[in-house]
């Protein structure tokens, strides 16, 4: 997701609405992900250097989490703990990308950059659900 699409996607003087968009942006690109994962595995698995039955672990794993973080992202006031809970599992999927890269992982070229451009957008999600979440508890007060 580009930087003018991100700022689309918040342009708003609600914000529970931006924090509902950012929500949605995660499902979407989560789902994606685990679509790309779960439908062409094979392929994907060798471009990126890693397992194909990672990947398929993966996408079946993704697929639960765009599901959740979508129906929390249709509720008109999301719970705040469930969304700190998605901003905390977004972090551990980061950190622990990362460090996969490092630890387990021998990936291709393409993989040792997916690894960290992944691993960043997914953070960047949760920066940004940090952010709105706080504009909808600041404005509460």
């Amino acid at each position: 997701m580009s930087a003018t699409q991100l700022s689309a996607l918040a342009r708003t003087s609600e914000p529970r609405t931006a924090l509902r968009r950012f929500l949605l942006a995660d499902a979407l690109v989560t789902g994606l992900n685990a679509v790309a994962y779960l439908a062409v595995s094979g392929p994907l698995a060798r471009l990126l250097g890693v397992g194909s039955g990672l990947l398929l672990v993966l996408g079946a794993v993704l697929g639960v989490y765009a599901a959740g973080v979508g129906g929390l992202a249709s509720r008109r006031e999301p719970p705040a703990w469930a969304v700190r809970g998605v901003m905390e599992i977004n972090c551990a999927w980061a950190v622990l990308s990362c460090v996969a890269l490092f630890a387990w992982l021998s990936p291709s070229t393409a993989g040792s950059v997916w690894v960290p451009v992944q691993a960043l957008t997914v953070a960047g999600l949760a920066a940004l659900q940090y952010a709105a979440l706080r504009s909808v508890q600041r404005n509460r007060k």
